[in-house]
């Protein structure tokens, strides 16, 4: 494992090793970890809502545990590794905390590997006290998905410093890797706002606010770190592909409810809503920031914000319009499967939307959307500016 040490380039030459070039085992634990919670997240969530909270042990809940056992004991073996064993030719790149020494990835993704094994027995415990199927954003879970958020970005500035030491194809291995992660981080958080981001809700103003407060962070500080000219849409396409490929896998299988009461007859999974088109927006974004390379942040900032709105608000519109009709009910857009739980004089069940925002209220939501969204793409251009200089 010492060969993966030879492209970091401020070594000397020296004491630089002749470079296979390949990715180190402890970094595909990682990535296997968080594709593993990816993938138990959906089924999880799909999971409650075609059988119900049956029991703990479920294949979902044993896939999304999987990602801080893996997160946990590889990056706690490369932790303890380079402090005091087989990897103590990383300290030359590693930080110090605690007396042990590490890139500082690994010490993100450890802590979220702990976390989220942390939040099994609190989940457990609160389901027996309030109740076995419960919101998503209930304290145990969100100290899971904050434990969940931690490996994926502890991986993300795992790769990442790696990527900042390399040179050429490897370098470029790496990046579409580093890409691969950031589409993992976007999901994860489109998880958290699931509650907000339904199609029924797209003709309100919330819905843009939401979205502008967590995707544009994502998309600008992952595209600013990354060498690639279309970072954003990438990191935006794993998103679509992955979230998308669920809906189409999960219903193959069969479930019924396990909880009551059931207003819907359920013989298969229910998949997740179909994906938002948040690659149109990305690319609408990565053909404004390859032309405005000189401008001021802060107006880049801005354009960005408003350009992204707009260009949601032009493609989302129309498209929450077509998911609610006749045409969308079928097996791709699966708009005809519903939760065991939806009443038939649900806004679901009817295909109709939320009330709309009175007029006054929606162009708040909007100026707020406007607003938030420039804000957090700033803050992404200097969370990618510091991802640049990460070489630890």
């Amino acid at each position: 494992m010492a060969s993966t040490t030879t492209t970091i380039s401020s070594i000397p030459a020296a004491s630089v090793r002749e470079s296979v070039e390949r990715v180190p085992w402890y970094v595909w634990c990682a990535v296997l970890g968080v594709t593993s919670a990816m993938i138990g997240g959906q089924w999880d969530i799909s999971w409650h809502r075609s059988i119900g909270r049956d029991t703990f042990w479920t294949p979902a809940h044993l896939a999304i545990y999987m990602c801080g056992v893996l997160a946990g004991l590889s990056c706690g073996y490369l932790i303890l590794a380079t402090t005091f064993g087989n990897f103590s030719h990383l300290r030359s790149t590693a930080v110090k905390m605690w007396g042990f020494e590490a890139p500082l990835g690994a010490f993100i993704a450890a802590w979220g590997g702990v976390a989220m094994l942390t939040s099994a027995p609190f989940d457990n415990w609160w389901h027996s006290a309030y109740g076995l199927d419960v919101k998503i954003l209930s304290p145990p879970h969100v100290f899971l998905i904050l434990g969940n958020l931690a490996v994926n970005t502890g991986t993300l500035i795992l790769i990442l410093g790696m990527m900042n030491r390399a040179r050429d194809e490897f370098r470029n291995k790496l990046d579409w890797l580093f890409l691969y992660i950031g589409g993992v981080v976007l999901i994860g958080l489109m998880l958290m706002i699931m509650e907000f981001s339904w199609h029924a809700m797209m003709h309100n103003g919330v819905y843009y606010r939401v979205v502008c407060m967590v995707v544009p962070l994502v998309l600008a500080g992952v595209a600013r770190a990354s060498g690639k000219r279309w970072a954003a849409t990438t990191v935006a396409a794993v998103y679509w592909l992955f979230w998308a490929g669920m809906g189409w896998i999960l219903p193959l299988f069969p479930a019924e409810p396990k909880l009551g009461p059931v207003y819907h007859h359920v013989t298969q999974f229910v998949p997740p809503e179909f994906p938002m088109l948040l690659f149109i927006p990305a690319l609408a974004l990565d053909l404004l920031w390859s032309r405005t390379r000189d401008w001021n942040l802060w107006k880049k900032a801005a354009v960005s914000a408003i350009l992204f709105l707009g260009v949601l608000m032009a493609v989302q519109w129309p498209f929450a319009d077509f998911l609610n009709s006749a045409a969308a009910q079928n097996w791709f857009f699966h708009m005809n499967i519903f939760d065991y739980n939806v009443r038939p004089t649900s806004i679901l069940a009817r295909h109709v939307f939320v009330a709309p925002d009175a007029p006054s209220v929606f162009r708040t939501q909007i100026a707020l959307a406007a607003v938030l969204g420039t804000l957090t793409i700033r803050l992404g251009f200097a969370w990618g500016d510091w991802m640049r200089r990460v070489r630890r």
